[in-house]
């Protein structure tokens, strides 16, 4: 009798590669259904390279990924993508409110505009991210920590059960990046599951169930105890760091 798998993400052999230069070496991973996973590593180690190739942004030199088992294109609407702030124009004239609408325009045909259902999942979308009282405000106008909240607004309001999120804590205060969390921790209880981009290891065991450790190619794969050995991550930062092993012994026990 075979148990059923709850993959949701399924990459095998994936390599990438720009102008020759490896970005990716045979990265294969499952990731499993309703969880928070964390996705470290060094600058220019191939992280945000990582979701792309996922999100099927990039093709891979060689290799598969598969969403629910199906090919990137064939799963589209079934995967919310959240960039980095600096990908985005924050001087386009849109509002919050518009923003978080985006999220819906998979499920609203070119020739028809959107449907109260459509506002409403926005509207929800901006609560559940504390961000329902900037509706009519400007991107530009907002903070850092704000704009990224609205984004993730626009990803929870397309519905999908996964979300790809690069950097979302990056150049946020300590108070926003909990308030981040927090969305964060509501989605996965919501049955989604989440796969971020994050830059800083004091946090990584805190915040994630899992993490993946990739510098081309993938490291380790499982719970923060596991992955954030002093061994990995000297190999993987090139040279000795502190861990936090006060954490790692308490969640060991």
């Amino acid at each position: 009798m075979t148990t059923k798998s709850t993959s949701v993400i399924k990459v095998e052999h994936l390599t990438v590669s720009y102008h020759a230069k490896p970005a990716l070496l045979d990265v294969t991973i499952d990731i499993d259904s309703d969880q928070l996973i964390g996705v470290i590593g060094p600058n220019g180690a191939g992280k945000s390279t990582f979701i792309k190739a996922i999100l099927g942004f990039i093709k891979p030199d060689i290799g598969t990924v598969l969403i629910n088992g199906k090919s990137a294109q064939k799963a589209k609407g079934e995967v919310a993508y959240v960039p980095q702030r600096g990908a985005v124009d924050w001087d386009f004239p849109i509002t919050v409110q518009e923003v978080a609408l985006m999220g819906r325009y998979q499920q609203i045909p070119w020739y028809t505009s959107p449907k109260r259902k459509d506002r409403q999942a926005a509207l929800e979308a901006l609560e559940m991210v504390r961000m329902e009282d900037f509706v009519d405000r400007q991107i530009g106008e907002l903070s850092g920590g704000q704009q990224q909240r609205v984004f993730m607004a626009r990803a929870l309001a397309q519905g999908s059960d996964i979300l790809l999120l690069d950097e979302p804590f990056a150049g946020v205060d300590a108070a926003t990046e909990r308030a981040i969390l927090e969305v964060l921790e509501r989605a996965k209880q919501s049955g989604k599951t989440l796969v971020v981009v994050h830059h800083d290891l004091s946090t990584a065991a805190e915040y994630f169930d899992k993490l993946i450790l990739i510098k081309q190619r993938l490291y380790a794969y499982g719970t923060p105890r596991m992955v954030l050995r002093e061994d990995l991550l000297s190999k993987v930062y090139e040279g000795r760091l502190r861990i936090f092993s006060d954490l790692i012994k308490e969640e060991s026990q």
